[in-house]
């Protein structure tokens, strides 16, 4: 099973938010030990909601699972040597600082693999280590809108809309973990690490391969068309009598197909519709004859005929829908994690054999500072040598339940 394909691998998080803790969850999730670094008042995305589980918000739940918690200031002299100690005995390390930031820190790449030279280390930004933006900041939403991603979405001639989910940082956070694997199968061939240049920027562009490309093809700026598809017709959502249906129709004889079942024969022989680009071109005509069939009826009626007849077709889903979707459920993809103190957390499960991976116990984000004492201990420190830390504030220790036994942080994997 994948949850041990990276057991005995140590990962240093320095991340926060989204991008970087959806690299390090999935590290974690095929069973690297991962060591998440926070500030002694605990990490940006803690505090991003509405959307809350206890005192932390949602997003940091679902974002760091199977994670150690260590509090260190890493400003201070004692938080930054403490840092580089861990990061001594670790394979991996990810940081998402702002370009500079980890080097003045003395925590970046070539202070760090001069003494490490088998250091796989990732670094992830908004636009790149180099280049004339390297030392802007930037969030998801910032980079959708500079990325072009904006200009696509939303209802033609209607304000640029973001995608609500933040589509850009977790394709960023899925980049930069099949870099570090790809990364790993090198060291395991050569015995050397490497440092890898992860951005928001890029990712957002290689979540966009069909358009960019279709742009430089022939130059032509696409348009906000809603829920259609801007290279296939009909590739969009219907309103119904009760809500809404997404039909995806424009294979040859799937097209033909749909003009029967909407009982417009006359339709699918009507040279303005008789290939998906004419459809494209003729879409506003060929959406109003649609439209005006698919209103009469509730979507569960044309869900049952279209799917009889072999339509790729869909409800518009809310997420109390996709939580009671059959295949959802049959692939486990609604994980449940258990808290001591705040009972079963859901959240997406992992993707890859979702039904095997996820049926497996996954331990809880932790609390800021919930495993200083135990991962410091591990790394030779002794509980003097802690309690001064602490006395002087280099790291911070929380009093929450401990979720792991001393044990099972020193071993291989937690995923």
């Amino acid at each position: 099973m994948l949850r041990n394909a990276l057991d005995g691998l140590t990962v240093i998080d320095f991340t926060q938010i989204g991008a970087g803790p959806t690299c390090t969850m999935l590290l974690a999730d095929m069973g690297a030990k991962v060591i998440k670094i926070e500030p002694p008042a605990g990490e940006l995305g803690r505090g991003l909601g509405p959307g809350w589980i206890g005192d932390d918000s949602a997003l940091f739940h679902g974002f760091n699972r199977n994670k150690l918690g260590v509090a260190l200031d890493l400003k201070s002299e004692d938080g930054a040597a403490v840092a580089k100690r861990l990061v001594a005995g670790a394979d991996i390390v990810v940081e998402s600082m702002r370009p500079g930031v980890m080097a003045r820190l003395g925590l970046g790449y070539p202070q760090l693999s001069a003494d490490h030279p088998s250091l796989v280390y990732c670094s992830i930004s908004a636009y790149g280590q180099e280049g004339p933006y390297a030392g802007h900041a930037g969030v998801d939403g910032i980079i959708q809108a500079d990325s072009g991603l904006m200009s696509l979405i939303g209802v033609p001639g209607g304000e640029p809309c973001k995608v609500q989910a933040p589509v850009v940082d977790v394709m960023t956070g899925y980049v930069a973990c099949v870099g570090v694997l790809a990364r790993l199968a090198q060291r395991a061939r050569d015995g050397q690490g490497g440092h890898l240049d992860v951005n928001l920027l890029n990712a957002a562009l290689a979540l966009q391969q069909s358009s960019i490309t279709s742009y430089f093809a022939d130059g032509a700026l696409p348009v906000r068309a809603g829920s259609a598809a801007p290279y296939s017709a009909p590739n969009q959502a219907f309103e119904t009598a009760d809500g809404w249906i997404m039909v995806a129709a424009y294979m040859p004889g799937r097209w033909q197909r749909l003009c029967e079942v909407l009982g417009l024969p006359a339709l699918a022989d009507d040279p303005r519709f008789a290939t998906s680009p004419l459809r494209v071109a003729n879409r506003a005509d060929m959406v109003m004859e649609l439209a005006r069939v698919f209103a009469t009826r509730g979507t569960d009626a044309w869900l049952a005929e279209l799917q009889a007849a072999d339509i790729l077709c869909s409800r518009v889903a809310t997420y109390d829908d996709v939580a009671r979707h059959p295949q959802v459920v049959a692939n486990r993809m609604v994980r449940h994690v258990a808290h001591p103190v705040l009972g079963d957390i859901r959240m997406p499960g992992f993707p890859i054999n979702s039904a095997q991976e996820n049926a497996q116990p996954a331990r809880p984000a932790p609390a800021c500072g919930q495993d200083t004492r135990t991962v410091l201990l591990a790394a030779g420190y002794s509980g003097a040598e802690i309690d001064g830390l602490l006395a002087r504030q280099a790291i911070g220790c929380a009093d929450g339940p401990a979720v792991a036994a001393p044990s099972e942080v020193v071993g291989a994997g937690l995923g």
